[in-house]
């Protein structure tokens, strides 16, 4: 089986074998708390990539770009961060790049939520000038594997939170090596509901971390990446059948 991860890959595996379409993991390096490793967002984007692409005839696996928006969270050390000005020309010179070698379906899985806004300004954007390309976004896997899975299976803040229950579990799965549970400590904010207040991280939790990462297992871990990685591979298997378009009559 070709190692379908374009980091590994040498020029002649590219050219004997055939690929119309990559996925793009985008992550963040910023503090997760004591027990889980800076580059959690990556980690875990570059896991889900690095399956879907396996399973998914054709699916060239880009490597993962490991810094995303993160000055929310610069309060706490250490963070690396990209303007998200600097990271919407960074997505688009990506997209352009792809676009010029003739792939031009991709998906994007992101780790960050500073992302999101980077992601979206950029990939409309581009889809506007260059429609030839074909893209879709993962945009918050912490909520998809929420909404995968039966209710009930997080015991804090619906499994939400930065470093919480939802992505410790699921860490635990991805590189349970890096994570330390007995540093583990959270806080759940209250909150208003349906109007968002944009926050610094420090204004809202004392410890860099939201959410309760002690009810963390692996077992949720299992779980959650199971479910996303199913869910994306039954995506792109129904996108390529409809050849990428969407509302398509049938």
């Amino acid at each position: 089986m070709v190692d379908v991860q374009l980091q590994r890959m040498t020029g002649y595996l590219l050219k004997e074998n055939y690929f119309d379409k990559a996925v793009l993991p985008l992550g963040s390096t910023e503090y997760h708390g004591d027990h889980l490793p800076f580059g959690t967002d990556t980690l875990v984007a570059e896991s889900l990539a690095d399956a879907v692409s396996k399973r998914v005839s054709g699916m060239l696996c880009l490597p993962a770009l490991p810094f995303g928006m993160s000055r929310h969270y610069s309060s706490f050390p250490l963070s690396i961060t990209l303007s998200t000005e600097t990271q919407i020309h960074v997505i688009k010179e990506i997209l352009e790049s792809l676009n010029q070698q003739g792939l031009r379906r991709l998906l994007i899985i992101n780790g960050h939520d500073g992302n999101l806004p980077g992601i979206e300004a950029a990939t409309r954007e581009y889809r506007v000038e260059h429609p030839e390309m074909k893209i879709a976004v993962l945009e918050a896997w912490w909520v998809t594997a929420a909404e995968l899975l039966p209710k009930g299976t997080f015991e804090a803040w619906g499994g939400l939170g930065h470093a919480g229950e939802g992505e410790t579990s699921i860490m635990l799965r991805v590189a349970p090596e890096l994570v330390n549970l007995s540093k583990a400590n959270g806080h759940i904010p209250k909150l208003p509901e349906h109007v968002q207040v944009k926050w610094l991280f420090k204004e809202i939790t004392p410890f860099g971390v939201t959410g309760d990462p002690t009810k963390a297992t692996s077992e949720k871990g299992i779980l959650m990446w199971n479910a996303l990685v199913d869910h994306l591979v039954s995506f792109v298997e129904d996108m390529d059948r409809d050849g990428w378009e969407v509302d398509k009559q049938q």
